[in-house]
């Protein structure tokens, strides 16, 4: 059992808090390790021991900030096997998707390395004779970074790399549910030769977040997860007009037109409602299929949604493990209940599976729900889990109106060989990141932006590495 202290400027330490967590295994309900709740007055001193920390960072060369982290990924590299299993005790993640986490975590890392060469201001004309406009990008300071459970080392490794690339320290705190794998990287952060206070890790509740959101020492605020507690960061930030980048929840439409390849779309409509056991944010919330292929499309997806296979996470058969938390289970419960009652069909799935193996943990059956209408709440409610509510369509203007129906705006995934289609959709649809003849899953180049509820600012790319930077301007004369 895994059992974790703060972590702050290098060091491992105590709080006056004597309260400590539970992390629950979600497949065995066993406890698999525990961490401080800490209190403001922790998150107070993370944030001195950064702010003390980005002085001397600030001026160490991006060349050689980014050959640390770079030091830092290989450390990572060399615990793949212990840190997935981690994920997976922690999270229920499946073994083999976890492995791949980690490794996406060290690719996060990676290509933010590749901006430290890149970092470019702009020497501007002057209306005055004798004079030049420099435009210098330059670090905020202390960034704090707060992460989802959904993939609580990717997402440490997403902000990790371009905010330490570019000049700025950092205090993470890690999501309360599966904190372990991320506290992990402090060790190897200092094997690697991180500057003590460059990255610290406190963990606690709501009051510890506020605190380090509040505080004037943080100049950015980087943070995954629910839409409401996004919201409560952005009153808390109002005060020092601290610079906020905001990752929150989705609902994404998966629309399947008459023309689409049935395969192609089947195949990635079942990855982006299944993946990490439809527990991502960019996961294919609901389906739109035409009236015309629904019947020979539904024939090949429910099939497919049948073989999946349920079980145990460590298994490398395995499809589909248990939610990460008992309450995400007991929301599709009402979900579908109000589905039900509402007129909607269950055709697979629909409970809780039986069996020794699910006497413990948080388990539900692959599920699709067929006669739904667009005003059910299992249409606009996020469901974060392994249920699809499926609706027909006739027009391409009636589906559009249907996927813009939503305070979500995070990602779409749309199947079609008709480039009018295409280039009308990618218009018209509100949605960050739309996904066209695949399923979902963003490359670091791109952009992970949310429009509407779903966020501000993004991540990734040049756009997301720029989050991290703040612009000055000089006025030269000479």
């Amino acid at each position: 059992m895994k059992k974790y202290k703060l972590f702050i400027n290098g060091k491992w330490q105590d709080s006056k808090s004597t309260v400590k967590d539970k992390i629950i295994n979600p497949t065995t309900e066993t406890v698999v390790g525990t961490v401080i709740k800490a209190t403001p007055q922790d998150a107070v001193k993370a944030l001195k021991a950064a702010e003390k920390a980005q002085l001397k960072w600030r001026k160490i060369p991006a060349r050689q900030r980014a050959d640390i982290l770079r030091a830092f990924t290989a450390e990572i590299r060399k615990n793949k096997t212990q840190l997935a299993k981690l994920i997976t005790a922690e999270q229920g993640k499946l073994y083999k998707v976890a492995q791949f986490e980690v490794e996406v975590t060290c690719t996060f890392i990676e290509y933010a390395c590749e901006w430290a060469r890149q970092i470019e201001g702009d020497i501007v004309q002057s209306d005055n004779p004798d004079e030049q406009i420099w435009i210098n990008k330059v670090p905020r300071g202390v960034v704090v970074a707060i992460t989802a459970w959904n993939f609580p080392l990717a997402l440490a490794g997403r902000k990790i790399g371009p905010a330490l690339v570019a000049g700025n320290t950092m205090v993470l705190k890690p999501t309360p549910e599966a904190p372990l794998s991320t506290l992990s990287l402090c060790d190897l952060a200092k094997k690697a030769g991180i500057p003590d206070g460059v990255l610290n890790m406190v963990t606690g509740d709501v009051e510890v977040g506020k605190a380090l959101v509040e505080s004037p020492m943080t100049k950015m605020v980087s943070m995954t997860g629910s839409t409401p507690t996004g919201q409560a960061i952005f009153r808390s930030a109002a005060t020092n007009l601290t610079h906020v980048q905001l990752e929150l929840g989705g609902k994404a439409p998966c629309i399947v037109f008459d023309d689409a390849d049935l395969d192609v779309a089947v195949a990635g409509a079942l990855h982006s409602r299944f993946d990490n056991c439809g527990q991502v944010c960019t996961c294919n919330e609901r389906m739109y299929v035409h009236e015309d292929i629904y019947d020979a499309f539904m024939k090949k997806f429910r099939k497919a949604v049948k073989a999946l296979k349920m079980g145990d996470p460590m298994k490398l058969s395995t499809d589909i493990g248990p939610l990460t938390t008992s309450a995400g289970v007991e929301l599709l419960e009402q979900l579908i209940a109000d589905s039900k009652g509402k007129g909607a069909k269950i055709r697979i799935g629909g409970k809780r599976p039986q069996g020794k193996l699910y006497e413990k943990g948080n388990w539900f059956e692959p599920t699709i729900l067929e006669n739904v209408t667009q005003d059910m709440p299992i249409v606009h409610q996020e469901i974060f889990g392994p249920v699809l509510p499926v609706l027909k369509f006739k027009t391409f203007d009636q589906v559009m109106a249907f996927a813009n129906d939503s305070d979500y705006g995070l990602a779409a995934m749309v199947f079609t060989k008709d480039m009018n289609k295409i280039m009308r959709l990618s218009q018209e649809l509100e949605f960050g990141e739309i996904y066209i003849n695949r399923g979902h899953g963003e490359q670091h180049q791109g952009f992970h932006n949310g429009l509407k509820l779903s966020g501000t600012g993004g991540e990734d790319g040049k756009y997301g590495f720029e989050q991290y930077l703040e612009k000055k301007t000089s006025y030269v004369k000479f």
